[in-house]
């Protein structure tokens, strides 16, 4: 019989153990998860923005249209008035194009241009001055 050194022994006690191999890819898979979910808050953010920049466009065409109209009241103000003054807006030819929601209710949200700032038809912020979703401090 022939009797093994102690550098053997250690050779083996070397390697990982199938439980250590699941936590740690169990600890990387929690990690990008982590990471994934946030992209999609992320996302929600970067739309509800965007619709917050749409408003302000429409917003800075009723200031210049009331400022030639200074005695048309705003709530006379109709979409036809204020397209001439989003001439330099992509398929404003016929309407003011509606503020994009799609990923976050699937429809897309109309603007009230009849009260002054414009606003969407819901604010899924739930703030009303915060630049997402609505114009904000005016």
């Amino acid at each position: 019989m022939k009797i093994k050194s102690k550098a053997t022994l250690h050779k083996k006690e070397m390697g990982l153990t199938l439980i250590e191999i699941t936590l740690v890819i169990s600890i990387l898979l929690a990690m990008s998860y982590g990471v994934f979910s946030s992209l999609r808050g992320m996302e929600k953010w970067k739309i509800g923005k965007k619709a917050g920049e749409d408003l302000r466009l429409v917003y800075i065409a009723q200031k210049s249209y009331l400022a030639d109209h200074p005695t048309t009241p705003v709530t006379d103000l109709t979409e036809a008035m204020l397209i001439p003054y989003l001439k330099n807006v992509a398929n404003t030819e016929t309407a003011i194009p509606p503020v994009d929601n799609y990923p976050v209710s699937g429809s897309p949200l109309s603007i009230t241009v009849n009260v002054m700032p414009p606003v969407a038809s819901s604010d899924p912020s739930g703030k009303t001055d915060d630049g997402l979703w609505d114009v904000g401090n005016p």
